[in-house]
């Protein structure tokens, strides 16, 4: 093996305080994460690893002592995921699609992740006890959309994910078979032609997380070339973070780069208010600036949704304009598609 073989990346991450001085110089705020228990899963791939010169990149994976600290409104779940709980791999929160959580591996771990109560904790998720969840969406001709996710579901194998993605695609009323995955910017050599022909094979589309035009490495931008040469469609979801991706020109540098590489800007999303993410933050007025701005200057194709996912399991809900939002106390308060009110911690 070598450091261009995915497995190989998988097997010499970065997963403790002394691998990760090798690499980088830590703050005293970065040592302090470790000087106790590192609240969240700690990972970073060599090749993501190579890429921490960016200020921006290394706030996103390095931890820091501000992740102990828990602000208001903050939860372990904060979009109510475990309520809407089907079986024990599915979600199920809008009628018509449902969340297939097919492991709790990520190759990189972000410091901001919503499902950071599940996600790197140890626990093997075998195929096999995946047959209640197939059950379940069987069983309900409703289910038009299946989003895969995780952890990353691009860290299991070939074999798995063929047999996974064919057993969905057996049924007949599920449409649209989707696959959440961060593998293409942070192990971009797990993008392989065998990869890539499973995934033409079962029509499914790609929901890539990207939060920075640093992550476009000449690795990452010949992956996601590769995947559109084998026909499959990618769109992004982009976390808005504090000091990270805040501003008008960081976003369109993002923006114009994933149309560069035939990935369509879908999701510039509110960061959930996750325990110990409040360093991460912006405030809803600033998010509702950006993304009138980015409406006034560039593409169309270029600009993404700007969305806040309920807390508690309302969903995601577009924000436009400050006519959809109020404010109560240190909350902004908005309605989502069934006009129930929502509350998001935003002290303003």
């Amino acid at each position: 093996m070598n450091m261009h073989d995915w497995k190989w990346q998988i097997a010499n991450r970065i997963s403790t305080r002394g691998q990760l001085e090798e690499v980088v110089e830590l703050t005293d705020a970065e040592r302090a994460a470790f000087e106790g228990d590192v609240p969240l899963a700690f990972a970073i791939t060599p090749h993501y690893a190579s890429l921490l010169g960016s200020d921006a990149l290394r706030r996103t994976v390095v931890p820091t002592a501000a992740e102990n600290q828990v602000g208001t409104g903050e939860l372990a779940d904060p979009l109510g995921e475990e309520g809407h709980r089907a079986t024990p791999h599915l979600i199920h929160t809008y009628a018509d699609k449902v969340l297939f959580l097919v492991t709790t591996f990520c190759s990189t771990y972000c410091r901001y992740c919503t499902r950071s109560r599940m996600v790197g904790k140890p626990q093997k998720v075998a195929a096999s006890t995946f047959g209640q969840t197939f059950e379940y969406i069987e069983s309900h001709p409703e289910i038009r959309d299946v989003l895969i996710s995780g952890g990353d579901p691009l860290t299991l194998t070939d074999s798995v994910l063929d047999d996974l993605l064919g057993r969905l695609r057996g049924i007949p009323h599920v449409r649209t078979v989707r696959i959440g995955s961060k593998v293409p910017v942070v192990l971009p050599m797990r993008i392989t032609d065998e990869l890539c022909a499973i995934l033409q094979k079962h029509r499914v589309w790609l929901s890539l997380h990207f939060i920075h035009a640093d992550e476009l490495s000449p690795e990452t931008q010949a992956a996601c070339r590769r995947l559109s040469g084998h026909g499959i469609g990618m769109v992004s979801q982009t976390v808005l973070l504090k000091g990270i991706n805040d501003d008008a020109r960081t976003l369109i540098d993002l923006f114009y780069g994933l149309l560069e590489i035939n990935v369509k800007p879908y999701y510039l999303l509110q960061c959930d208010p996750v325990r110990g993410s409040e360093h991460f933050r912006t405030s809803v007025a600033r998010g509702i600036e950006l993304i009138q701005s980015l409406h006034g200057s560039i593409s169309g194709l270029a600009v993404p949704q700007y969305v806040i996912d309920a807390p508690g399991g309302g969903g995601k809900v577009p924000i436009l304009s400050h006519d959809q939002i109020r404010r109560v106390g240190n909350r902004i308060v908005f309605q989502n598609h069934e006009g129930r009110e929502y509350a998001y911690p935003d002290p303003g």
